[in-house]
This record gives structure tokens, C-alpha cells and sequence, in this order.
């Protein structure tokens, strides 16, 4: 389903090259539960935006479902995002104005779906993250693990076919964090790709497959 294949990601910064991703070769099986560790300033978020086509490398392909989607126009990647990746960030990314139902229902809006078929779907996902009653209320009216699960029900409701979650418990308590990657490890066996960058040692472990990165590099690679 996704193959990386002799992927680098410089930055020029000042007078200086960063190499952020070295040499990295990957491939993923549909369905796969996957982590993504290593020290800060590894390359694993940067990955994670090669990864959800939100940048792109220096050089080497990146196949996704048997597409070459390396030079895409930025078109065409909006499009493969919106119909196939979901995004997890640590800090929401909701919109503040918007209600919790509104935020969910945003990725349906901007592809023109009807409005029957939006406030159906919304209303499944807004029942099955147990947010019956808080769906009509703004972000910071909610708690950090409400917000999560609103993030996650937008993440979900184009049904994409890959889940790229970075951090996805780093801003909420240990035992919000929990619940959290219940709902996404939940998603996982249904099918969907979860791909999951954490800091987190006993969060990442939790994956039917690790990865390890250092200095830009995949290091280790297995269960």
C-alpha cells in the first residue's frame, strides 16, 4: 500500500544543509498497525509529512496504494489527502469557532457532499466517540479528551484508508492518553493503516510493528 523507496529530505537552513531523512526505505501492508520512535530531531515527524503528502522529498519516490504520488501537483495531493489519509495531531487542530459536530463535518463540506449524507455520518460519528450531548459545543468548551475524539471523528469521516497520528496522546493525561489510543487501535482492527510517531515507549510498544529512527535514518524495523 505505501512504499518509500530511497527517500532524503534536505532543509536548507542559513548556509547550512539539514539532512532530515536519509537513505529511508519503507514499505507498509494495508491494514498494518505501525510506530514511528526515536529521539527528537530524528526525522520522525518529518516522515510522518512525507507520509501524509503535506511535504515532499529531495529526492526518491513515494508509492501509494500503486501510484507514484511524488510529483503531484498540490492539487492532486489535496485530493489524495482528502480521500485516502486522515490526520491525529497532539494539539487538535480544531477550528475554534466551529462546534464540535461543525469541526467533524468540515472534511465532508469541503468535498461537496450532500447535506443528508453529511448530518447521517456525522451524527454515527458523534455517537460512536461518545460525544452525544457536547456535539453543539466549541473546542474550548470540551475537555482535552473530547477535543482528541472530535480530531479523530474528522480524521474518520471520509473514511481514508490510512490514519497518520503524530503525538496523538503527548497533550492529555495518562489515563485520557489511554482511552484515546483505544479508539484508534479500534479503527486499526477494522482494517484502516494506522501509523502512529510517539515518544512514547510504552505507547509505541503497543504496535504490531516498530520503527526506530535516528540522525534521519531507519535504525530498527520489526515487531
Amino acid at each position: 500500500m505505501i512504499r518509500l523507496s530511497d527517500i532524503q529530505r534536505t532543509f536548507q537552513v542559513g548556509d547550512q544543509q539539514v539532512r532530515a531523512l536519509v537513505d529511508v526505505n519503507l514499505s507498509i501492508a494495508a491494514g498494518e498497525y505501525l510506530s514511528i520512535m526515536g529521539p527528537s530531531g530524528s526525522g520522525k515527524s518529518t516522515l510522518l509529512n512525507l507520509l501524509g503528502l503535506l511535504d515532499s522529498p529531495s529526492a526518491g519516490t513515494y508509492e501509494l496504494d500503486g501510484g507514484n504520488v511524488t510529483g503531484l501537483t498540490d492539487d492532486q495531493q489535496a485530493r489524495v489527502r482528502r480521500d485516502k489519509i486522515g490526520f491525529v495531531f497532539q494539539f487538535f487542530h480544531l477550528i475554534p469557532r466551529l462546534s464540535a459536530a461543525a469541526n467533524i463535518e468540515l472534511p465532508l463540506l469541503l468535498a461537496g457532499t450532500p447535506v443528508a449524507e453529511r448530518k447521517e455520518r456525522v451524527a454515527k460519528l458523534v455517537d460512536d466517540f461518545g460525544l452525544s450531548g457536547r456535539e453543539h459545543h466549541r473546542p474550548d468548551q470540551l475537555s482535552g479528551g473530547q477535543r482528541q475524539r472530535v480530531a479523530i471523528a474528522r480524521a474518520t469521516v471520509m473514511n481514508p484508508s490510512v490514519i497518520l497520528a503524530d503525538e496523538p496522546t503527548g497533550n492529555l493525561d495518562r489515563t485520557t492518553g489511554q482511552e484515546v489510543m483505544k479508539i484508534l487501535e479500534a479503527l486499526a482492527a477494522k482494517g484502516v493503516t494506522l501509523i502512529l510517531v510517539t515518544h512514547d515507549g510504552e505507547i509505541g510498544s503497543r504496535a504490531g510493528r516498530k520503527v526506530r529512527m535516528v540522525d534521519g535514518r531507519i535504525v530498527a524495523d520489526g515487531g
